[in-house]
């Protein structure tokens, strides 16, 4: 009989513990001091929920969506969270069942009915979830939680109550949107989602939502389609998490891992399908790149390749003297389909887990250089001429360019993850410094800041505590880039009594500021912002 490997984060099995939702804030106790100028609300999504009565859920991606929040008022902290009253949530609630197909979790049709209502009950289309537990972002004044469908979830950021479903697809033509939007400055929306385009092909959408205008209409009604991204595969869309946008430009890349779309649609039909297994990989097609001017809203006919590979997150991309720089988190081949989209079960067993992850090409954060202006003189040349950068582009024969990468971090057997920057000042512009997670056989467990010019780290790490997304908050009167803070949650379960607190670090040396402790376990979060007050 095997025996099974522990995960070398030993603790980890606390992120991912159903908890409930709390009635009123509850006071952090404070050690260190917080930065007086640090006030407003570190607001998180993330699973809380992974069983309904004796039904569970599969895939970290299925647990029911929970809001948390951290308020900062004159060194004072106080955290509260509450379920986001989703429909999924609130009937699974209501029937004590999961009710909707998740990402990894196939809904059983419901017992009570007989076996012709069951039958039947297959062929009455896709019920899509609107399970919000990725990300939270506002649109004009209000604020939405999301996950990658087309429904986004209206919430209130003081109460943290549900207000209302929003279904984009009454706004915009896509079939689902990113929970990775960009917001720029002047409260412009930008994000991008699937949908089908001439002759029932499918394409990528980017939409644009303007800010919230003098006459106070609702910017969702003003919601536009600005420019359509074509597909490689006509019924095989690949998954799309994030995108790159500059002051001129947006930047889609087109990765291998696809959206069988015919399995999918037939999926439904099948007893215990469910999306995770219409994903496939295609590495043969390398990786499409796409560039866009933003303010024309007009393709560039420059075909862009280069060889396979995977990303969740883009860390930014900027212009710079005819080029633009992407700089992305990648993992290779299907090594990144199957660990994460695979053994991020929550009931898999993480000697498997281990196994594939020794095995796996490790995950890079990588820079690519595209060159916008394109002579046909130069076929055969490297036509990269930045001098900082060892990245390449190469103009071949049939006028496609390839590029290869610089790599900017690499570690063995960790990777850089949900990378963030000075968004606000630097987020489509050059910068210096990224933040990110580590992860370590695919579980947090260290906080990583990084120079993308001299691949200078410097890292924050505990024993058994594993960190979120590290959020980076600029001082208001901040003269340098990483001239603030960084805001983490870290669940601590066996070092102490209290099992999760807020980190706060300072952003130049890592080091840490203060620490605002709770009694209660904090569940994993995926992404969030912070709020000024």
């Amino acid at each position: 009989m095997s025996s099974v490997v522990e995960h070398p984060a030993g603790g980890y099995k606390k992120l991912f513990e159903t908890v409930e939702e709390l009635s009123s804030p509850v006071t952090a106790h404070v050690t260190g001091r917080i930065p007086t100028w640090l006030r407003g609300s570190l607001l998180r999504c993330g699973p809380g929920l992974f069983e309904v009565g004796a039904e569970p859920f599969y895939h970290l991606f299925d647990g029911q969506a929970l809001l948390h929040k951290f308020d900062f008022k004159e060194g004072h902290v106080t955290y509260h969270r509450r379920f986001v009253r989703t429909d999924a949530y609130v009937r699974a609630m209501t029937e004590k069942r999961i009710v909707i197909t998740e990402f990894g979790t196939y809904a059983y049709p419901d017992p009570c009915k007989n076996i012709f209502s069951r039958f039947f009950s297959y062929f009455k289309g896709v019920e899509v979830t609107d399970n919000a537990l990725v990300n939270v972002y506002p649109v004009g004044e209000d604020y939405y939680a999301c996950t990658e469908t087309n429904f986004i979830t209206r919430i209130n950021p003081d109460t943290l109550e549900t207000i209302k479903q929003v279904d984009l697809c009454k706004y915009v033509s896509v079939n689902g949107a990113t929970a990775h939007p960009h917001v720029e400055n002047d409260g412009t929306v930008y994000n991008i989602g699937n949908c089908f385009g001439k002759n029932f092909s499918l394409a990528y959408n980017i939409i644009r939502i303007p800010p919230l205008q003098a006459d106070k209409e609702d910017p969702m009604n003003k919601a536009e389609v600005l420019v359509q991204f074509p597909c490689s595969d006509r019924f095989k869309p690949s998954y799309v998490h994030s995108f790159g946008l500059t002051p001129n430009y947006i930047v889609f890349v087109e990765t291998p891992v696809k959206i069988n779309l015919l399995k999918f649609l037939s999926s439904w039909s099948l007893w215990g399908a469910n999306y995770m297994d219409c994903f496939e990989s295609n590495e043969t097609m390398g990786v499409w790149l796409h560039v866009a001017e933003k303010k024309k809203g007009r393709l560039l006919n420059i075909k862009y390749r280069t060889s396979a590979f995977n990303l969740f997150h883009h860390i930014n991309t900027y212009e710079d003297n005819g080029f633009l720089i992407v700089d992305l988190c990648t993992w290779k081949g299907f090594e990144f389909v199957y660990n994460y989209l695979y053994l991020a079960n929550l009931r898999a067993n993480w000697d498997e887990v281990k196994r594939q992850a020794e095995k796996a090409p490790q995950p890079e954060a990588r820079r690519y250089v595209l060159p916008l202006n394109i002579d046909k003189a130069d076929t055969g040349k490297n036509l990269v001429t930045l001098p900082y950068t060892t990245a390449t582009a190469t103009l071949r024969s049939d006028e496609t360019i390839w590029l290869e990468p610089e790599v900017i971090f690499s570690g063995p057997r960790h990777a850089f993850e949900f990378p963030q920057i000075n968004y606000k000042k630097y987020g489509g512009r050059p910068y210096t410094y990224t933040y990110g997670l580590g992860l370590n056989h695919f579980v947090p467990d260290r906080l990583c800041k990084l120079n993308v010019k001299t691949k200078e780290t410097w890292v924050w790490q505990e024993p058994d505590s594993y960190p979120s997304e590290p959020i980076f908050v600029s001082h208001p009167d901040a003269l340098e880039e990483d001239d603030g803070v960084v805001l983490s949650i870290v669940i601590s379960p066996g070092t102490g009594p209290k099992p999760a607190y807020l980190l706060i670090l300072n952003a130049k040396d890592m080091s840490e500021v203060a620490r605002a402790e709770v009694e209660v376990n904090i569940p994993v979060t995926f992404h969030g912002l912070f709020k000024r007050a």
